[in-house]
């Protein structure tokens, strides 16, 4: 009788815990974790947005900005790393960049918002944290809760009849 009590109150203890949790996923610091060397991450050289997003221009390029609001076209190529320096996708050898137009939700939320402001010809990292990304799903190469990391060149923005725009003077 004695073991069924500690038994009892164990289990007792144990559900009142995970009740305490739910709903509570552990959630990383982008400033508190550590990324992959390789990554080049540099937190204190990026800009953080309004929404934990972190920027940084590895290169500014010289051509058409994109705007800050929804609705213009681009072509980017890219590669998407964890932080632990593990790739999850690339369309750097694809034969066509990869083309969305801003605000339409064709990529997560932070990749959306690193590409505004962008000029073609630039390249640009992008550390985005889970909110932004993937979230508390994950996806088939993703964890849930994960930070990722990309690397993204703008190469073209495209005019409303579906051509390149030629690069600005």
């Amino acid at each position: 009788m004695q073991k069924l009590r500690s038994f009892l109150a164990v289990l007792a203890v144990a559900l009142l815990a995970s009740s305490c949790l739910e709903g509570k996923l552990f959630v990383p610091d982008i400033e508190n974790v550590y990324f992959e060397p390789s990554l080049g991450v540099n937190l204190a050289a990026s800009t953080k947005t309004a929404s934990g997003l972190y920027y940084r221009d590895i290169t500014v390029g010289a051509g058409t900005q994109v705007l800050m609001v929804d609705g213009d076209s681009v072509g980017v190529r890219y590669r998407g790393y964890l932080r632990n320096g593990v790739p999850f996708d690339s369309n750097t050898t694809a034969a066509l960049p990869l083309r969305f137009r801003t605000g339409s939700n064709a990529v997560v939320d932070g990749f959306d918002e690193g590409v505004r402001g962008m000029r073609v010809g630039g390249r640009r990292q992008l550390i985005i944290p889970p909110g932004l990304g993937y979230g508390s799903q994950g996806s088939a190469a993703i964890p849930s809760n994960s930070i990722i990391v990309f690397d993204v060149t703008l190469q073209f923005l495209y005019d409303s009849d579906s051509t390149p725009a030629p690069p600005s003077p």
